[in-house]
């Protein structure tokens, strides 16, 4: 997860659409495209979950109605990414990583960074990612909280996809990501196709945008894991406190009637 929402600034071109896959580096990759930059990076998740309901409802809509490879892509699906995306210099993470293809058509000139991390690690992540985003009681505990109520449409939307485009929901194997990669390296061109480790610190990406390393500015080194974590029990306690006024408020309206 990325750290805050953050706001589209008018005129803004994207630059970089990060295909790198969840849990793949995204939030660091995402804070150091913002310093370079200089301008609002949209981070998949981060934007849906905590901004405006539009956002996320708009995802559910583009993924739901996304389709396969030699299905033409629809003209209202383009359409609903650009609203969503234009005003930011880059984005990364899910759903805009299995949306290369969509985003190449819209920004032709976008540079395409992959952030990389060993396959196994990635798969035992995904793994432990998969079973806190589909608990059951998910719907009805965030129910209460603006854009978090449509989390389990959103998960099951990205799921759809994932097993259209890959042939899994879950558990997510390393042949996701080793699809992921070999499409990429066959559908983006050459010049504009980076993979990044961002262990390496900011050489790398420097290097793919033509840019000066920041002086005195450590790379940004953001805990996927625990950024997730952190997110997922303040909004589950959200929810919960929530659900707690409300119950207090139906029992003593009741009291006060009775």
């Amino acid at each position: 997860m990325g750290q805050q929402y953050s706001q589209p600034r008018s005129g803004t071109k994207l630059q970089v659409i990060g295909a790198g896959l969840p849990r793949t580096g995204t939030a660091s990759i995402s804070r150091a495209l913002e310093i370079l930059l200089d301008g609002p990076v949209y981070h998949g998740g981060t934007q849906a979950f905590l901004g405006p309901e539009i956002e996320i409802k708009t995802w559910i809509r583009v993924l739901n109605k996304w389709r396969p490879e030699g299905i033409s892509i629809t003209r209202s699906n383009l359409d609903l990414i650009k609203e969503r995306v234009d005003g930011f210099v880059a984005i990364t993470d899910s759903p805009g990583s299995t949306l290369v293809r969509e985003l190449m058509a819209i920004y032709p000139d976008a540079k395409v960074i992959c952030t990389v991390r060993d396959v196994g690690a990635w798969e035992r992540s995904m793994a432990t990612v998969s079973t806190k985003s589909t608990q059951w009681f998910l719907r009805f505990v965030l129910f209460p909280l603006p854009s978090l109520r449509y989390f389990v449409d959103y998960i099951n939307a990205l799921r759809q996809q994932w097993f259209l485009k890959f042939g899994e929901t879950e558990p997510v194997t390393s042949s996701s990501y080793d699809q992921h990669i070999t499409w990429l390296k066959e559908n983006v061109p050459e010049d504009r196709l980076v993979l990044i480790d961002v262990r390496d610190g900011w050489e790398p990406l420097c290097k793919a945008l033509d840019l000066p390393v920041p002086k005195d500015v450590p790379f940004p080194r953001i805990n996927d894991s625990q950024s997730i974590d952190d997110f997922a029990k303040k909004h589950v306690n959200r929810g919960l406190l929530r659900w707690g006024v409300i119950f207090c408020v139906v029992g003593a309206s009741a009291w006060a009637f009775f």
